[in-house]
């Protein structure tokens, strides 16, 4: 019985045909593309806008192996055809297709085997693939050249934030824009051509209502919080000292407060800026009554608009480096003193731990042969009795620097201290005054102030035994 005789008689030679091994392999590619596509399609549907990554696994990796796949199967059937014809074996007429032909056997076989097995492993590493697509240490050390935002994500509060909460968001707009970059980026990375350092602001962030505030409910009363900033100075006992703040965060009803002048409802903020956003020389303020005013620097003029940026202002415009922030030397050394990861008993360690981390270093590789040994041997040196007596100390000391510099430094992406700008306060960076500078100026005489009391109390600053803190109860 001729079960696909007639018209579809030309089913017979394809049978014959792909019965090779080139062309098994082409057809397990395609099965296998097959399954794991309807596998991965409902968690597509339902979740991709929540799995932007997954995009990669189904519009790239499983198209490329059907494809593949597609391909592979007519060479194998070309190739022995051709050895067919050279040898003269090309059979006049071929077997029927029937379950007894063992070429139709052999074919049907070979996709029950290969659509068993991938139903099989499929199911169990389709949630296992989602689940890895969707986490921080795919983003980080997967799919990008990410080491330095992933290092400083890693000792950031938002360490148990995916990624994808932030740079994608939710909605379908989020989505298709994440998959349009992401192909782009996808080529930059395969052809090794793309900006070192990676450039900020990232444009392509969602705005902060569909990130940040999706945990952080701007109508959420802030309050006041009490900071105590460590520093030590770089003399020969490493003096420490402490600077105490109210800071006044405001927000919900308080008209006050950070959060109170920038963020309550009704306040609406946009300022123009140069594409770093270091220079902000245009300010619309409208106040919850509904007032506008406008400031400008004094060479200000409409017509300057279109050069510079026009934005709404929002949390990223003060917490630039929300979860990849990296420090300055000098702040970097005084936190890793205040933990006492470095022993701040060792004699000048602040002053000399600063002139080996500033120190240029043309890699990691480097920089790892080079700062501990500098600490090292400076104790060695300089003062070779505390360093027998205390040798396990100036080791520990000398990796820990190390590691400051591996923490905030990264030769190879061009980065170094001060690279990326932390805008959270005015003490490293501009911050603040890029509009608090009581340079912004309205047309009734008006400025943006510069009035230190209005974000914060300063109770104590740089002082070695604070009194208000035995007040509080907090030994210094």
């Amino acid at each position: 019985m001729e079960t696909f005789g007639g018209e579809r008689g030309w089913i017979k030679p394809f049978i014959h045909l792909v019965d090779n091994a080139i062309s098994k392999i082409g057809l397990v590619l395609v099965t296998t593309a097959v399954v794991a596509f309807f596998f991965i399609l409902p968690v597509e549907i339902r979740q991709g806008a929540q799995h932007p990554y997954l995009g990669i696994l189904f519009f790239v990796i499983i198209p490329s192996i059907f494809f593949l796949g597609i391909v592979i199967v007519p060479l194998g059937m070309v190739r022995k055809l051709r050895r067919e014809q050279r040898a003269g074996k090309i059979p006049e007429q071929l077997p029927p297709l029937e379950w007894d032909n063992p070429e139709v056997r052999r074919l049907f076989k070979l996709i029950g085997i290969a659509t068993f097995v991938n139903i099989i492993v499929g199911g169990y590493y389709t949630n296992a693939t989602v689940t890895y697509m969707d986490s921080a240490g795919f983003c980080g050390t997967a799919c990008h050249t990410m080491h330095p935002e992933y290092t400083a994500y890693l000792d950031s509060p938002h360490v148990r934030v995916p990624c994808v909460e932030c740079h994608v968001g939710h909605g379908t707009r989020a989505y298709l824009e994440s998959k349009m970059r992401g192909a782009g980026q996808l080529l930059a990375m395969a052809l090794d051509n793309y900006e070192r350092p990676i450039p900020t602001p990232v444009r392509t962030l969602r705005p902060a209502r569909d990130t940040c505030e999706e945990c952080h409910w701007p109508q959420k009363f802030g309050g006041y919080r009490l900071d105590v900033l460590d520093k030590f100075a770089e003399d020969e006992q490493n003096t420490p000292s402490k600077t105490v703040l109210i800071m006044r965060i405001g927000g919900g009803s308080m008209t006050k407060g950070i959060h109170g002048f920038h963020m309550k409802p009704g306040v609406h903020i946009e300022y123009a800026a140069t594409p770093d956003r270091q220079e902000i020389p245009w300010v619309r303020y409208q106040s919850p009554d509904g007032t506008v005013t406008e400031y400008a620097v004094e060479d200000w003029t409409p017509e300057k608009a279109s050069q510079y940026e026009v934005r709404v202002m929002d949390c990223l415009d003060c917490h630039t480096r929300p979860s990849h922030r990296f420090y300055l030397a000098d702040r970097a050394m005084d936190r890793a003193l205040s933990l006492n990861l470095i022993d701040r008993s060792l004699p000048w360690v602040k002053k000399k731990g600063l002139e080996i981390l500033e120190a240029e270093y043309q890699s990691t590789e480097e920089a790892e042969q080079k700062i501990p040994a500098a600490l090292i041997s400076y104790y060695k040196k300089e003062y070779p009795k505390i360093y027998e007596a205390r040798r396990e100390a100036v080791e520990r000391s000398a990796q820990q620097l190390l590691a400051l510099f591996k923490r905030n430094v990264f030769p190879e992406m061009r980065i170094t201290w001060g690279t990326y700008p932390d805008h959270i306060g005015h003490t490293d960076f501009p911050g603040c005054f890029r509009c608090h500078d009581e340079m912004h100026t309205s047309k009734d005489g008006k400025v943006i102030p510069q009035d230190c009391s209005a974000c914060h109390e300063l109770l104590a600053i740089e002082e070695s035994d604070p009194e208000i803190l035995t007040s509080l109860g907090i030994q210094p």
